[in-house]
């Protein structure tokens, strides 16, 4: 339970962080930040999978790259479910999905959690 919400924690930070370096992402209040972080997980979890498995031919063929183009089409669903979460467009969803995965990736690597 605490390596889940931590990873949350962590996860509402590089939410944070990408708001603040890409344009056009803008969130409301804080709340939003927290429902924007648990959408883009829902749809990360449950809505990925099969659009992944639908657009196999095209990773294939553009050798993984169409997964980036898939990531900002989660960062721009999770918009449209929060109301206080905006996005200009699909372009700054893409640079704010990208920025997301990398910031994610790297705090989840420093603060991993041992003997899990």
């Amino acid at each position: 339970m605490t390596v889940l919400l931590l990873r949350f924690t962590l996860n509402c930070f590089a939410l944070f962080v990408v708001m603040k370096l890409v344009p056009g992402i803008q969130i409301e209040r804080f709340q939003d930040l927290l429902m924007a972080t648990l959408a883009i997980a829902l749809l990360n979890l449950l809505v990925r999978p099969a659009i992944i498995f639908l657009t196999i031919p095209v990773t294939i063929l553009t050798f993984g790259l169409f997964a980036l183009v898939i990531n900002g089409f989660i960062f721009y669903m999770a918009a449209h479910l929060v109301e206080g979460f905006r996005v200009a467009g699909f372009g700054s969803a893409f640079l704010a999905a990208l920025l997301f995965s990398i910031f994610s990736s790297v705090l989840n690597a420093i603060f991993t959690v041992s003997g899990r």
